[in-house]
This record gives structure tokens, C-alpha cells and sequence, in this order.
């Protein structure tokens, strides 16, 4: 099937690193990013179908770092050039082949909320099992449960969800036959429990292209597929990412928060945090000085209200109102601007705290 290209200056300049050299270039290209976080970052994605004829030929267009694929069923696909990509750092530092998280001896600390775009126009998606999951993220059993289960045949076809390299791809422990894939963004994909795996350990594979059978290897207790999203091996709920039940692709423009890699924290709709995640720079920065205004007003209308006043009567005394209200005259001068030989008129109202 024909993919149509968005023709999206920003998305080719962040996918394929494209440089932009002038600084009003720049100005312009951050606003224009910052607007697509709403018109095409929250986008849903519908899978693709998936890439089952090898490729023809390979044509050159005017950026050096994207290629146009003819596949041998008369389609085409833009694509990064995988041997530029083959050098980023994503794809050659922690790069291990044998161990699940090759970040443990290198950890960074995750950001609060950071962003990553998942699918833009040199990539595509394909779910990996469009089923209702069986058993979610989280602790199970008394055991984390870094990933989703998705039931299925043993034998049943397993695509990849987006374009990457294979980084593992081995008999894994309690994973049984196991693939994970590393893509462009930093995201690693994991697909447990295959009868059978179709790719090798440097294989570049296409979103949709059939990378194992499903299964029942190692720990499990029928035929399922172990699906797990990682973020430089910090594991978060898949759900944030995929709608499995409907097969969609919640939001080209992952935006992701530290606290999804904690193991109890679920995926969970809530149309209010999405709107809140997805606010561009400029509607945050407008938001914080509304509510920094918010935050004074109802500083200053607290102090307002604890603020006492006296009311001076017939006998009264700077010292002996001073000693009421357990305050100091100075203090008491201080407050309204008077001095210690001020003589108090009745009736005044001064400040005592």
C-alpha cells in the first residue's frame, strides 16, 4: 500500500538531523514544533500493513540521510539511511546482545517529562497483537511484571511495532525466545515467549515485518506474547503507548513522565493530564505566570486576613498595647510608621502584627 508523506520540515530536521543554521530559522522552526505537538503529535495511528515483499531498489532524494525504497509489489516507502543510522549513538553505545538491560552499569537519571516522537513521517507502526491483554503491568503474584500479555495461537505471525535494529535475538531465561528491537528514538521493544524467531542480533527490521512466531517458551503458562516498551532499560506500562483492544497508536508524540517507570504506576485515561501533557512551551510558560498571579493574590489575601488591628482606647499606652498582643514597641512603630513618642489618639487603628 502507498504511505503519503507528510511534507513536515521540523519532523525531517528531527528525525534525520537535518541542521538549521540561522537563528530566525530557528525561532521559526521551535514555534512550528511547538505546534505540532497538537496537530500531529497527539495524532492516533492506525497499524500499518505489514511489509511482506523485499525491496527493488533504493532511490536518493535531496537530504542525504533519507532514501526512497521500491519494494517488488510496486510500493514505496521513505526511509532513513541505514548506514547513517547505523553510526548514531543510539545504536552503537550500551549495545549488548546477550544482556536484557545493558544500562545497568551505565544508569542516567530520567528526566521528569521528557518527549519522544514514536511515529513521524520516515517511520510507521504495526501492533504487534491487536487482542485484549490478559495480564497488565505491574506486580503479579508478588513478582514485577514489566510488560503486557497478549494472548494468541502458537504459530501466530508477530510483527515489529515500528522500524529498528535487533538487538537481542536468544533463548532469554524466563523470556524463553525472545527478540528486542532498539529503535531510533531510544525506545526498545521486547517480544517474549516465541515458538520461533525469525531475525538475528544487527538486523534491520520494518514496522510490520514478521519478526518471530508466538509461543509458550520459557516461564509461561500458555501461548502468549510478552510485550514490554523500555526506556534506556527503565521499563514503563505499554498501554501508555499502544491501545491494544482497538490496535492504535495512542499519540505520534510520546510525551513521557518520570513516574511511569514506577512498577504500579498503570496506564489510566484521563482526558485533563492529556491536554496537560500535551501544552505547548508557550501555553506552559503563559499557564505559570497565571498561576504564579493566582499564587500571590491568595498570598496576599492570607497575610490580609491574619493581619489584627487595635483600636485605641482611653488609658491605653504603645507598652501596654505591646504587651497585649506579646509584640515589642519598636515593633509596634514599625508597623505604622510612628515613633515611640507619638502620642495616641483614641479611636486610631494600629497594626499589631
Amino acid at each position: 500500500m502507498k504511505r503519503i508523506i507528510l511534507p513536515t520540515l521540523i519532523l525531517l530536521a528531527a528525525s534525520a538531523g537535518i541542521s538549521l543554521h540561522a537563528q530566525e530559522t530557528d525561532s521559526i522552526a521551535s514555534r512550528q514544533a511547538d505546534s505540532l505537538r497538537h496537530v500531529f503529535g497527539r495524532q492516533h495511528v492506525a497499524p500499518t500493513n505489514a511489509i511482506s515483499t523485499p525491496y527493488a531498489d533504493t532511490l536518493d532524494t535531496g537530504n542525504p540521510a533519507v532514501k526512497v525504497v521500491l519494494y517488488d509489489n510496486g510500493t514505496y516507502r521513505y526511509v532513513r539511511d541505514l548506514s547513517l543510522m547505523a553510526a548514531d549513538s543510539v545504536f552503537t553505545e550500551c549495545w549488548d546482545t546477550r544482556n536484557v538491560n545493558p544500562y545497568r552499569s551505565e544508569p542516567d537519571p530520567i528526566p521528569d517529562k521528557f518527549t519522544l516522537w514514536v511515529v513521524d513521517s520516515l517511520g510507521a507502526y504495526c501492533c504487534p497483537n491487536q487482542v485484549k491483554p490478559r495480564s497488565l503491568f505491574g506486580y503479579r503474584h508478588g513478582r514485577r511484571h514489566q510488560g503486557i500479555d497478549l494472548p494468541l495461537s502458537t504459530g501466530t505471525p508477530v510483527p515489529a511495532a515500528f522500524d529498528g535494529k535487533v538487538r537481542i535475538s536468544d533463548y532469554v531465561s524466563g523470556y524463553g525466545n525472545l527478540v528486542v528491537i532498539r529503535h531510533a528514538n531510544g525506545l526498545e521493544t521486547f517480544y517474549g515467549h516465541l515458538s520461533k524467531r525469525n531475525v538475528q542480533s544487527g538486523d534491520w527490521v520494518s514496522a510490520g515485518e514478521i519478526i518471530g512466531l508466538g509461543g509458550s517458551t520459557g516461564r509461561s503458562t500458555g501461548p502468549h506474547l510478552h510485550f514490554e516498551t523500555r526506556y534506556r532499560g527503565a521499563a514503563f506500562d505499554p498501554a501508555w503507548l499502544i491501545d491494544f483492544e482497538t490496535g492504535t497508536l495512542r499519540h505520534r508524540l510520546l510525551k513521557i513522565r518520570s513516574w511511569y517507570f514506577n512498577p504500579n504506576q498503570r496506564y489510566v485515561q484521563n482526558v485533563d493530564d492529556e491536554d496537560e501533557i500535551f501544552r505547548t512551551d508557550e501555553e506552559d510558560r503563559l499557564l505559570a505566570e497565571e498561576q504564579a498571579k493566582k499564587e500571590a493574590a491568595a498570598r496576599a489575601a492570607r497575610e490580609a486576613a491574619a493581619v489584627k488591628y487595635h483600636t485605641v482606647r482611653s488609658g491605653d499606652t504603645l507598652s501596654s498595647i505591646a504587651k497585649r498582643y506579646h509584640t515589642t514597641v519598636n515593633r509596634l512603630c514599625q508597623l505604622n510608621g510612628i515613633k515611640s513618642t507619638t502620642i495616641l489618639q483614641i479611636g486610631k487603628r494600629l497594626r499589631v502584627n
